[in-house]
């Protein structure tokens, strides 16, 4: 086992952290988790009850770091959870406390990357 993470790792381990480290952008990903399905930005706006510029402000961060993809139709986006990246998340954590990341499930998931293409 190696005793430090490449600089690139530990970069990418530190966004993902610091893109979650806001109370706001972890109600947008509980959101669009329990949901389960492509949500508008109004829709997003409603349930968490903060105005629209500031939710587009996190989810422009969290796409940045792949937590959500966006699928736009010609004006319109609509936001939905990259499940392969929350499903690497864990694995990132165990990495950094130094623990042997979990077994992958085959899904493309590994070492804590992801495909971000819908």
């Amino acid at each position: 086992m190696r005793n430090s993470l490449e600089r690139s790792e530990a970069e990418q381990y530190a966004g993902w952290f610091k893109a979650l480290a806001d109370a706001t952008r972890i109600q947008i990903v509980t959101l669009l988790a329990r949901s389960g399905e492509r949500l508008a930005v109004g829709q997003i706006v409603e349930a968490v009850g903060v105005g629209q510029s500031t939710v587009s402000h996190h989810l422009k961060a969290l796409a940045e770091v792949g937590f959500v993809l966006v699928e736009r139709e010609g004006a319109f986006s609509w936001y939905r959870l990259n499940e392969e990246c929350v499903d690497a998340f864990p694995s990132a954590a165990d990495v950094v406390m130094g623990r042997p990341a979990p077994a992958r499930n085959g899904s493309g998931a590994t070492r804590g990357r992801w495909r971000s293409d819908p």
